[in-house]
C-alpha cells in the first residue's frame, strides 16, 4: 500500500475521535476542524518518514491541540509559533498520551460531536450536511453533489448550521446516563437519515448519492463500537446492511425501478446479508425490541427467501403489527397492507388502507399501492385515477416512470378486453 493510501485510511478512521476531542478543548466547531486539518498536514509531512504512530487519534489530538493553541497565541501576538521539530518529535509523548486517553472519554466526545450535529434547532438537511462535513470529513463539493445542489449553496447551508449551533450555546459537559440514552436515539435517527438520502437515489443519481449509504453504515459501525450492547444500534446497522445489499438489483440499465419481487436475487450482496442477519439475530436475543430491530427483522425475512414465493408473509404481517404498536404511523400500516394483500388478497389490503386516505393524501406510495390493488381487482378506471395521482406526487423521474409502466399495462389490458368484446 502506498504512503498516501494508508495515511488517508488512518486519518479517516481517526477523524471522529480526534475532532470530537479537539471540540472539547476548543469548544468551537470551526476551531476544532481547523486544528484537525492542520494536524493532518503535519501527519502527511511526518508519517511517511517516521512511520505510523502507535495511536493515530492520540497523535492528531495532541498535534491539533498544540497547533490550535499556537494559532490562538499568534493571533494574540503573545508567542511565536514553535518550529516544526518541536511539534513533530512525538516519540516519547505519544506513548504517554495514548496510555492516558480513556475510551470512555472518546465515547462521550464522539457522542457529543454527533449530537451537536443533530441539534434539534437544525433542519434535517442541515443536520445531515453538518454531520457529513464535521464527522465524516466529506468535502463541500462531495456533499453538494450528493444533495444535487451547487457548492456555494451547500457551503451556505453548512455555515448557517454552524452559526445556529454557536448561537444556541450548546453545552460541552460530559452527558449523564439519561442524556446519553436520549442523544443516542437522536444520533441513530440522523445516521438513518443519511442512509435514506443515498438509498432514495434513482438509477441516474446512484453514482453521486449511493456513497451516502456506505458512510451511514460506517457511522453506525462506529456507534456500535461505542455502545456494543445496545440492541437498537445492532438493529439499525443490520437494517442498513440488509437494505443496501440489494442495491445492485434495484434498478435496470435504464435506471427504472425493479420491485423487490422482480429483482435478480443473485445480484444481492451475500456477505453483507450474512453480516446483517448475524446482527439482527444477536439483537433479538436481548429481548428488548425496538423499531430498528423490527424493520431489520422484516428485511431479514426478505433476504432469507431465495425466491419471492418463499417469503414468509405471515411472519412479516406479525412484525408490521409489532411495529405499529412500537411506532404507530399510517406509513407502517400502508406497508403492512402489502403483506395483507399477499395473505388475504387485494380487497383486504384495500379495505385496510382506505382509512389512511386523508393522512396520506400527499404521499406517492399510497396511491401507487392503491392503484396496484385496484388493478389486481380489475377496477381499471379507479386504478388509472390512483396512478395519475401517484405520478403527480412522484419524487423523481424513476418513480414516475414506474407508475407509467402500470398505466401502460392498464391500457393494454383495456385494449385486449375491447377486442374480445
Amino acid at each position: 500500500m502506498n504512503d498516501i493510501a494508508w495515511i488517508d485510511a488512518a486519518l479517516t478512521s481517526a477523524r471522529p475521535r480526534a475532532v470530537s476531542a479537539l471540540l472539547r478543548y476548543f469548544r468551537d466547531l470551526d476551531s476544532a476542524e481547523e486544528a484537525f486539518q492542520n494536524a493532518c498536514l503535519k501527519a502527511l509531512d511526518t508519517w511517511p518518514r517516521n512511520g505510523p504512530p502507535r495511536d493515530p487519534a492520540a497523535w492528531l489530538i495532541m498535534v491539533g491541540r498544540n497547533v490550535g493553541i499556537d494559532a490562538a497565541r499568534r493571533q494574540a501576538k503573545s508567542h511565536p509559533l514553535p518550529d516544526d521539530d518541536s511539534l513533530s518529535d512525538l516519540s516519547d509523548a505519544e506513548s504517554a498520551i495514548a496510555d492516558r486517553l480513556d475510551e470512555s472519554h472518546y465515547r462521550d466526545d464522539i457522542l457529543r460531536l454527533l449530537f451537536i450535529c443533530c441539534h434539534p434547532e437544525l433542519p434535517e438537511t442541515q443536520q445531515i450536511a453538518l454531520a457529513l462535513r464535521i464527522v465524516s470529513g466529506l468535502t463541500v463539493p462531495q456533499i453538494a453533489r450528493a444533495f444535487l445542489v451547487g457548492d456555494s449553496a451547500m457551503e451556505q447551508r453548512i455555515t448557517r448550521a454552524k452559526a445556529r449551533i454557536a448561537k444556541a450555546d450548546v453545552p460541552f459537559e460530559t452527558p449523564g446516563a439519561p442524556d446519553r440514552a436520549e442523544r443516542l436515539g437522536v444520533v441513530a435517527r440522523m445516521i438513518y437519515l443519511v442512509f435514506n438520502e443515498g438509498y432514495s437515489a434513482t438509477g441516474g443519481e446512484l453514482p453521486l448519492r449511493a456513497p451516502l449509504c456506505d458512510e451511514a453504515i460506517r457511522l453506525a459501525r462506529l456507534l456500535l463500537r461505542l455502545f456494543q450492547t445496545e440492541p437498537e444500534i445492532m438493529g439499525l446497522l443490520a437494517l442498513m446492511l440488509l437494505q443496501h445489499a440489494r442495491s445492485a438489483a434495484r434498478f435496470d440499465q435504464n435506471g427504472s425501478i425493479i420491485l423487490l419481487e422482480d429483482q435478480d436475487r443473485t445480484l444481492w450482496n451475500q456477505p453483507m446479508i450474512a453480516e446483517g442477519l448475524a446482527l439482527i439475530d444477536k439483537a433479538m436475543r436481548h429481548r428488548r425490541p425496538g423499531p430498528y430491530q423490527v424493520q431489520a427483522a422484516i428485511a431479514a425475512l426478505h433476504a432469507r427467501a431465495k425466491r419471492p414465493e418463499d417469503t414468509d408473509w405471515a411472519e412479516i404481517d406479525l412484525l408490521y403489527a409489532t411495529l405499529e404498536r412500537l411506532m404507530p404511523s399510517p406509513v407502517v400500516t400502508l406497508n403492512r397492507a402489502v403483506a395483507i394483500s399477499k395473505l388475504k388478497g387485494p380487497q383486504a389490503a384495500l379495505t385496510m388502507i382506505e382509512p389512511l386516505a386523508k393522512d396520506l393524501s400527499g404521499y406517492f406510495y399510497f396511491f401507487g399501492v392503491k392503484g396496484a390493488m385496484l388493478q389486481q381487482l380489475g377496477r381499471n378506471e379507479e386504478a388509472r385515477v390512483a396512478f395519475d395521482r401517484a405520478i403527480a406526487l412522484a419524487n423523481n423521474a424513476a418513480e414516475a416512470a414506474h407508475i407509467r409502466a402500470h398505466l401502460d399495462r392498464l391500457q393494454k389490458d383495456s385494449a385486449s378486453a375491447a377486442k374480445k368484446v
